[in-house]
């Protein structure tokens, strides 16, 4: 693939790389499917207008049901002029347009597929946020953060240090995660032996990326040495870290 028509992967910086869960999606597909790309970083205030000027539309809407919501991960890719967002759209594409690398969605895994998405997200990600967010804002760099601390505030109502859980609320918050994580490890048929969806360590689809994802951003802004980076990894026969284990060479 030409330099000129090198795919262009959209995602959002910090002070610490890369480490938004939503991106981690796109780039681990990426990465699987073998696709040269070049990342340009957007910071958060700058995200609808750059979508606008590609013309990507938006993939979903704010609260009020109407005002379009411009997120991402996206991509351009020159070589089809086409440009979309939201991750699973764009796994599906590049499996479209690029059908002779490794499948992200094979054909009759699409609905169960989505159904563990939505399923994960429901048992972890609506707890592991109010842990999060905090981090999150954090670590980004002073024009997205001000963004960040603004519309969180907006949508949530408290301010980002509010959502912080402290003492003992922290730890009955944290017990949730672990328990709501062992919800989704009693769905793995084999036990230890089946790390990823779709059985061994050598079969990889687009959910295992969706849910590593979330898991790979309790270590980023965590870091690799914390407390809930060693609780979280070695929860339930260290299931979880040997995923993204399993996964890194896709990072």
């Amino acid at each position: 693939m030409s330099d000129e028509n090198t795919l262009i992967f959209y995602d959002i910086p910090s002070k610490i790389g890369a480490w938004s869960p939503n991106t981690w999606k796109t780039r681990y597909s990426l990465n699987f499917k073998g696709i040269p790309y070049k990342t340009v970083w957007v910071e958060y205030p700058d995200i609808e207008k750059t979508l606008k000027d590609l013309g990507i539309a938006a993939s979903a809407t704010k609260s009020d049901g109407k005002t379009p919501h411009y997120t991402l991960p996206a991509i351009y890719d020159p070589a089809t002029k086409t440009g979309l967002t939201e991750s699973f759209a764009i796994a599906k594409y590049l499996d479209e347009k690029y059908p002779d690398k490794p499948i992200l969605v094979p054909k009759g895994t699409e609905v169960l597929q989505k159904a563990y998405i939505d399923a994960t997200r429901d048992k972890f990600v609506e707890v592991v946020s109010q842990f999060i967010i905090p981090k999150v804002a954090w670590s980004l760099n002073e024009r997205s953060q001000e963004f960040f601390r603004r519309t969180r505030k907006q949508r949530l109502g408290k301010t980002i240090e509010e959502l912080d859980p402290q003492g003992e609320k922290r730890k009955e918050e944290w017990k949730k995660l672990e328990e709501g994580l062992g919800q989704i490890d009693k769905w793995y048929a084999s036990g230890k032996e089946d790390i990823l969806v779709m059985g061994g360590e050598d079969k990889a689809c687009f959910a295992d990326f969706a849910f590593a994802g979330f898991v790979i951003w309790i270590r980023i802004l965590f870091g690799k040495e914390s407390e809930e980076w060693k609780d979280v990894s070695g929860w339930h026969s260290e299931r979880w870290g040997r995923m993204i284990q399993v996964l890194e060479k896709y990072e």
